[in-house]
């Protein structure tokens, strides 16, 4: 182990020591919801092997000229000029959005229950060279605590459809901890249509879940809309479910020319399609941003 793993590593015992004592005082319920998850997330982390910087070509690929096709480049084209935001990354998970944020110019902090997954996350943010820039914090969504009035940006990828039990708490938290005029931006799974939940069971989907997640749907999408009055979506992955028989595992930036294309041709298509409103139901991820207005 190296003298930068070490720092990592002591820090992470640290915020696991009080993500436990903050998991032990929650509601039964709640801790288990919570345990259940960290562990789940710490088996995904065994996995990834191991870390280093984030590759210049997805650098390239979110910071310089994201494309409006893709819903993760779609988000950082939403994002704007970074230099000088505080963003408060939600479900932080192994770090590659925080270091993104960070490498635009955001001082970013993120939460995240599991353990492993944080220390990965500090691992690549110092690798990255923004190891001061990022800070990520390991505890419940419920107990961790940050200022009010203290973030720009309120980021979240596939985090609130992990939180629906606690959904309405939770996003009058991020409120009172996000400045005036602060930019919410999450992306989530949704299930809008019954023909959508018959498909699932015959397109080849990611499966791998927690025991308490489900893709949002039009009940819990409401309680977003009511906190959020200005909340505009954008809605993906239809067509898209097919880029899996062209990219495996999704590995766009390791692909050849000829499957980025063909990868670009399928997410064209369905960014098409999907703005058509009668279509919109079909999507399985909604890209959802809001102007907070306090």
């Amino acid at each position: 182990m190296n003298e930068l793993e070490g720092q990592v590593r002591n820090q992470v015992a640290q915020v696991e020591a009080q993500a436990n004592a903050a998991r032990n005082e929650v509601e039964p319920e709640s801790a288990r919801r919570w345990a259940s998850e960290a562990q789940f997330f710490d088996k995904l982390a065994d996995a990834i092997g191991e870390v280093g910087p984030l590759p210049p070509e997805v650098l390239a690929r979110y910071l310089e000229s994201p494309r409006r096709i893709y819903e993760k480049e779609f988000r950082f084209r939403l994002l704007g000029d970074l230099h000088g935001q505080k963003v408060l990354d939600v479900g932080c998970g192994e770090g590659t959005n925080a270091v993104l944020l960070a490498m635009a110019g955001a001082q970013v902090e993120g939460v995240d229950v599991s353990p492993r997954l944080i220390e990965i996350g500090n691992l690549r943010a110092a690798h990255s060279g923004v190891g001061e820039r990022v800070k990520l914090h390991c505890a419940p969504i419920e107990k961790v605590s940050f200022p009010e009035n203290h973030f720009d940006v309120i980021w979240g990828d596939g985090v609130l459809h992990h939180l629906i039990d606690v959904l309405e708490p939770t996003l009058e938290r991020l409120a009172r901890w996000a400045k005036p005029n602060a930019l919410f931006l999450f992306s989530e799974p949704v299930v809008r249509s019954r023909l959508l939940r018959r498909l699932r069971g015959y397109v080849p989907i990611h499966t791998d879940a927690t025991a308490d997640e489900r893709p949002l749907e039009e009940n819990e999408l409401a309680v977003v809309r009511r906190l959020l009055p200005d909340l505009r979506e954008r809605q993906f992955e239809m067509l898209s479910r097919f880029t899996r028989f062209v990219l495996p595992l999704h590995a766009y930036e390791r692909a050849n020319t000829l499957r980025k294309r063909a990868a670009d041709l399928i997410h064209l298509a369905d960014y098409a399609a999907l703005s058509m409103r009668r279509l919109q139901p079909l999507s399985g991820t909604t890209v959802m941003w809001a102007r907070l207005d306090k």
